[in-house]
């Protein structure tokens, strides 16, 4: 991960939602920042999370730097330059519209439009297209060193990244463009609409523009005749900002079964779309206990005590079964075990099957207190870029303390 923290680079996280990729992106600002490189953090995210990851009471539209005094608190090193802010969709379009707009009357125009209102803030990408366009012009300034993108929510990774294409398809169609622009047709609408490719269009913007859709559609063509022009181009500049060496994309997902599987179909899609996948970071990996003496020690020390456990089930099997207080530790220790052995074999089994070029990066599930401040950011930075390769060596260690059980977890 050390080699993605560099001079000029753009982290884009990407992930399905509940794998902790804010945490993951706010930890990785962490290690740019103490890398001494000037960072900006950017998350698309209402929800707010990085702003409560960061221990910020405010997170605007613009980068806001981190406080000497915020960071000497949570025990970094107050010299390092980190910022953050949280995405302003509706801004960044406005800023756009007021930008390739020829003139005030037209801006007004396009502005007031319900069609451009429903287009920024409900069409498929309208988000993905203002995180990108901020990211681009961010770029093109020069205004920070190290640039990380936390993507919103979705229900498939691949999502953020497919959504400026179909933002492009619609606005450069030019099949929209002759049924609503008057300037580049003639004849009567009803004529217009006679063509199956324009029905198809129509229905396609009906679907999210809501009553009065051809109205407000056909002026919205008219007054931004030009400005789509320039926020096509922008687009294209900004794919080819995405496919270009200074970005780097980072998946962040965790050791169940299922999320690893979505982690592999994303490794094709992605492979397929031309686009490179640079690392992947397994959060809430093992405990923090585990990690930080298998990173320190040796990874057979950091497992013994999954023997210790074993030896205790079989001393006290009787008490398994009970339903006082003891019975639940115990049960609880048993299936902690368990979980970290499965969690072993799978994660071992998912790195063994990675491309050469993808790097692999592993963080802990935090221990009491869990993810509440800056402090733990640093200790999850620590884990994502210093631990080296603990998944061979945990694998080993973990077959040879607990063979029968362990192999029996590998081929479930």
């Amino acid at each position: 991960m050390k080699e993605l923290l560099k001079k000029g680079s753009i982290l884009i996280l990407l992930g399905t939602g509940g794998v902790g990729k804010t945490t993951v992106t706010a930890a990785l600002g962490v290690a740019g920042a103490a890398a001494r490189l000037d960072t900006a953090l950017i998350t698309v995210d209402p929800a707010r999370r990085l702003r409560d990851a960061l221990g910020l009471k405010h997170l605007g539209g613009r980068p806001q730097r981190l406080s000497r005094a915020h960071l000497a608190a949570a025990g970094l090193d107050p010299s390092i330059r980190l910022s953050a802010m949280m995405l302003d969709v509706k801004g960044v379009w406005d800023m756009m519209a007021e930008r390739f707009a020829p003139d005030a009357a037209t801006r007004k125009r396009i502005l007031e439009n319900p069609f451009y209102e429903r287009l920024t803030a409900e069409f498929a990408g309208a988000e993905a297209f203002a995180a990108l366009q901020q990211l681009y012009d961010m770029h093109e300034s020069g205004g920070f060193e190290l640039k990380i993108v936390d993507t919103p929510p979705a229900a498939h990774a691949f999502e953020f990244l497919e959504a400026p294409a179909r933002f492009k398809h619609l606005l450069d169609s030019r099949t929209a463009r002759w049924i609503f622009t008057p300037s580049l047709s003639a004849g009567r609408l009803a004529v217009k609409l006679a063509s199956q490719a324009a029905r198809f269009v129509v229905h396609e913007l009906e679907r999210f523009a809501g009553t009065r859709v051809l109205s407000s559609v056909s002026d919205f063509f008219a007054a931004a005749s030009e400005s789509v022009d320039a926020v096509v181009d922008q687009l294209r500049k900004t794919e080819a900002l995405m496919r270009s060496d200074a970005v780097r994309f980072v998946m962040v997902t965790t050791a169940e079964a299922d999320r690893l599987s979505q982690a592999k179909e994303l490794i094709a899609e992605m492979k397929a779309d031309g686009l490179r996948l640079s690392a992947i970071v397994i959060n809430r990996f093992l405990d923090e206990r585990t990690l930080l003496e298998a990173s320190h020690g040796s990874a057979t020390a950091a497992l013994a005590h999954l023997d210790e456990i074993q030896i205790l089930e079989k001393e006290f099997a009787g008490d398994i079964a009970r339903q006082d207080g003891a019975g639940a530790v115990m049960t609880g220790l048993v299936r902690y075990r368990e979980r970290a052995l499965d969690e072993i074999a799978r994660v071992s089994a998912f790195a063994s099957d990675l491309p050469a070029h993808i790097k692999l990066a592993i963080a802990p599930e935090l221990g009491i207190g869990g993810m509440h401040d800056l402090g733990a950011l640093k200790r999850i930075a620590g884990f994502i870029v210093d631990a080296g390769d603990l998944v061979a060596s945990l694998e080993k260690a973990a077959r040879a303390a607990t063979p029968r059980r362990h192999r029996s977890a590998s081929r479930h």
